[in-house]
Parts: C-alpha cells; structure tokens; sequence
C-alpha cells in the first residue's frame, strides 16, 4: 500500500468521523427523522455534494450511526463483565448480571439521543440491513454467556417464582433464540433470560423516556433493585 493512498484514507476515516460526530449533534436537536446530510455538510464546511462522497444517504448514515451504537454498547457490557469477573469472580454469576445491567443504563444516561436510535421508535422509511445485527447482539452474546456459564456451574436455579411451564407454541421462537446468541439451555431457562433481557431494557427506557418522572425518585436504587429481581427470575445465584 502507497504511502500517498495511506494517507488519503487517513484523511476519509477522519471526515467520515466527522460527519458522524456533527450527525450525533443533530440527533440531539432534530431527531433521526431530522437528520440531513446537507445540514451536516453545512456545518462542515462542505458544499452539499461533497459529502455524498462519503456517505451515500441518509439511510448509510442511520445504519453508520446505529452500528456505532450498538458497538458502544457491547464495549460497554464486556468491559463490565470483565471487570466484574475479576472482582468478583466467574462465578458470581448474579454479580456479573447486576454488572452488566448496570453498563447498559450507564451507557444510555450518558447518550440518550443515541439510546433512543437504537431502542426507541423505529425511523419511517428505514430499514436496518442485516450489517446492523452482528454489533446489535455483542451485549446479548455477554448476558447469554453469564447464563451459559451459570447454567454449566448448576448455578442456575428454578427462579424466584413459581413461573408456569413454557408454552409448546413458543418452542420455535426460543429455538431462534437459542440459536442468535448461541445460548444452549433448556427453553424455560431462556424464556426468563428473554423476559429478564426485556425488563432491562424496558426499565432503562422508561426513566430515559420520563415515564418515572415525579414517581421513583431514587432512579439508581430502583433499577438496582429491579435487576437483582430478573436476575433471580432466571434463577442466577451468586453474592448479588
């Protein structure tokens, strides 16, 4: 490789880092379904047409972002689980959940407008390629490794409640499941890690969202709490 092509892909990946970082902007301010390369290109220092030189549209550019923020988010969660593991230990099997739960609200109090890309309404007229679903499953594949572990250890209990059996018509979707983030446990095990996984994001977008505002003051304690509680759903044990 010249030298001279070296460099001008240097000089690429930093524009194409800028006009990502002037689109998370908009996303504060106008929204997904307010994004505009040619706004972006304006506030660059582009002309209008330049920009499409490094993205083709404003479709590319959702999916740049939206694979961005997956990414993010599966950094996030690994590092989590490692540290955790490493305080811990691997077996803290509860620890480890609480850990990475923890990450995931972390990540999206710190970029709401991103969270909101990824988990929130969907964008009219977009439609995620599949470019977008390795990075989307990267903090799946850690919770699902937490569960596969603990599983193996026989530190995965029958859960906290008295949960009914899983019905024969879900047998196929937990088969999917199963096979997406490769967590090879018995279907009622991956019916509570299904509805654990929902519960987390369910709770992170309803205080990033506002639906607790004026109801649970203590935000921290509360998910705390409600994650310790989907963590023994799935029947995790551990110090917690």
């Amino acid at each position: 490789m010249s030298a001279a092509r070296t460099a001008r892909e240097r000089v690429r990946a930093e524009l194409i880092r800028e006009i990502t970082d002037a689109a998370r902007r908009q996303l504060a301010t106008a929204g997904a379904t307010g994004l505009s390369l040619r706004a972006i290109a304006r506030e660059l220092g582009m002309v209008s047409s330049a920009i499409y030189r490094y993205v083709a549209s404003r479709d590319d550019l959702l999916t740049m972002l939206i694979i961005d923020g997956y990414n993010a988010v599966g950094e996030a969660v690994e590092r989590a689980d490692a540290d955790a593991r490493a305080r811990g230990g691997a077996d803290d099997f509860a620890g480890r959940w609480l850990a990475v739960c923890r990450a995931v609200r972390e990540w999206a109090l710190a970029h709401p407008h991103e969270y909101a890309l990824l988990y929130g309404s969907p964008v009219p007229g977009y439609q995620a390629p599949t470019d977008t679903v390795p990075p989307a499953t990267r903090d799946k594949v850690v919770f699902s490794r937490i569960i596969a572990e603990a599983y193996v250890a026989g530190a995965v209990g029958p859960g906290e409640a008295d949960v009914p059996p899983v019905p024969p018509t879900l047998v196929t979707s937990l088969d999917r499941v199963r096979a997406a983030v490769g967590l090879d446990v018995p279907d009622d095990v991956i019916a509570r890690s299904l509805t654990a996984w929902a519960g987390l994001y369910g709770t992170v977008s309803f205080e990033l969202f506002g639906q607790f505002n004026n109801v649970i003051d203590e935000r921290a304690a509360y998910f705390d709490h409600g994650m310790t509680l989907l963590g023994r759903l799935i029947g995790l044990q551990g110090q917690g």
